[in-house]
Parts: C-alpha cells; structure tokens; sequence
C-alpha cells in the first residue's frame, strides 16, 4: 500500500469551510468522515494494486484518497465544479507519491459515456437520489465494469439486490440482474458521515456476467416490459402489460408463448423469464 493519509472529520470540515460548501439534500452530499469505512468499502470492493477504478461523487476526497492508498488510478467524476477543482490538490498534499493516480472529470456522472481509460471497477459512495440511474448508466456505457461495490440509501441497496418473490423486489432489481449478480455486503453506521443522514446505509457488491442476457435491442425491450409490469405491480401480467401489447389478449398469448402464465404477476419473474418474454414479442 502506498502512504496516504485519510481524511478525518476535522479535515473534512475545514475543506468544507475553505470551499464554502455546504452540503446539500439536493445533490445527496453526505460525506464520509471514517477512515475505516473507507478502508472496508476499498476492500469489500478487492481493489488490487494496477486496477482502474471509476468514482461517482468523490466530494472532499475520502473515498479517493483510500482507493489511491491501495494502488489504484481513479477516474473520479464529481458534478460539483468546487470539489473537482480542490480534489487533484487535496491528492497532492495528502498522497504526493501517488497523486499522478488520479484524474478528475468535472461532469453530470449521467452524462458521460468516455473515460479516458477503460475501469475494471465502479467504487462509489452514490449520491442517494440518482443512486440507481447511475448504477445502470454506467453498466451499460462500460462493459469494461467487471465488478464494484456502492454505498448507497438501505431502502435502495436492499431492492437492487432483492431476489423474485421478495417485497422490495422491483424494476431496479430485474434491470440490475441483467447486468450480472448482486449482493448486500453489510451497513454502515450514520455516524461515519457528516452531516448524518437521516436514513441507513449499505454497500453493495456485484460481478458482472460473462455474457449478457442479449443485444441492445433486446435489453430495451426486456427493460420497456419491466417497467409496464411493475408500474401495476398488483395487476397480473395480461393487465398490467396490456398497454404495451395493445390489449390483455394479445398480452396473455404473447405470455403464453414464452412460456408463461398470464396470472402471474412481475414480481414473480426473474431477468430469465422477462428476456424470454421480450424475446417472444
């Protein structure tokens, strides 16, 4: 590991002080003030010395600086143009011997679709109001993405990760699956941000699939009939996608040629069945 110090809370105040930020609700901005939750995000996440690694909201450094201390090269997007102009020279001062690891792109994470360099891994603590749109953004954009890990709003990370049949089993869960398999890797104390949220925190890990599912075309099909299925999600399947197959009969004979009982509901289908379900219309 390289020699790095990690932010603490009285240096992530005082760079909060120097750039007048403040954090705000409207950009999720919750900054993490533990170095060991860093470390244990770093190595949830198995990041190996020579991997390329993308962040999604690094704010004041903290997540960065203990990516960096484990040898990576970090392509850190951050939004706000404040932060991306002090992150390269909190680097400097706080990691000189690997700060040139480091490169910052001022931009709408949902925005970019090239990266100077292609990461094997997404590590992030997401911004909890577009902590999905992101996920997926960058799964489709960057299939270089082999595996991560993201701290993002309980509530959230337990539906990204839900199996079929669960409770909080949704849209966020099938098109997630697409893209490979998912789990929760454990919580994370309010304390170890500031300011402290009002909700709990998890990380979760997934690897991708060797193989997707289909092409392009097939995944926006197969995410259009996920969307209509859990929009009524209490409807059986021949009601709730009779509005993107014209009408319930053609919705129940299209469900039936993929092997599929109209009755169901799209919470009983995994990213399987959907697929076969797109494949069938």
């Amino acid at each position: 590991m390289s020699a790095v110090r990690l932010l603490g809370p009285a240096e992530i105040r005082d760079l909060a002080e120097l750039l007048d930020v403040t954090p705000t609700k409207k950009l999720g901005q919750n900054f993490v003030i533990d170095g060991n939750t860093v470390r244990r995000i770093v190595r949830v996440a198995g990041v190996q010395p020579g991997d390329t690694v993308v962040e999604v909201g690094p704010g004041l450094g903290s997540l960065t600086l203990g990516l960096l201390e484990a040898d990576a090269s970090v392509e850190a997007i951050e939004i706000d143009k404040r932060l991306a102009a002090q992150l390269p020279t909190t680097v400097r001062e706080l990691a000189p011997d690997v700060a040139d690891r480091l490169t910052v792109l001022r931009a709408d994470a949902l925005s970019v679709t090239e990266l100077p360099s292609a990461p094997s891994r997404l590590v992030a603590n997401l911004p909890y109001n577009v902590s999905v749109p992101v996920l997926l953004h960058f799964l489709e954009h960057f299939d270089s993405i082999r595996s991560g890990v993201v701290m993002v709003q309980a509530e959230v990370g337990y539906r990204v990760a839900a199996e079929p049949g669960s409770k909080v089993y949704g849209a966020p869960s099938v098109k997630a699956a697409w893209y490979g398999s998912w789990r929760t890797a454990g919580t994370v104390s309010r304390q170890v941000f500031w300011p402290v949220p009002n909700v709990d925190s998890v990380l979760v890990a997934f690897e991708r699939h060797e193989v997707e599912p289909g092409d392009e075309a097939l995944r926006r099909r197969t995410f259009e009939l996920v969307d209509a299925a859990f929009q009524q999600r209490r409807k059986m399947l021949r009601q709730a996608l009779s509005s993107v197959f014209g009408d319930s009969a053609t919705a129940s004979a299209t469900l039936e040629a993929a092997g599929l009982a109209p009755t169901l509901r799209g919470e009983q289908l995994g990213i399987a069945e959907f697929v076969a379900l797109a494949r069938a219309s």
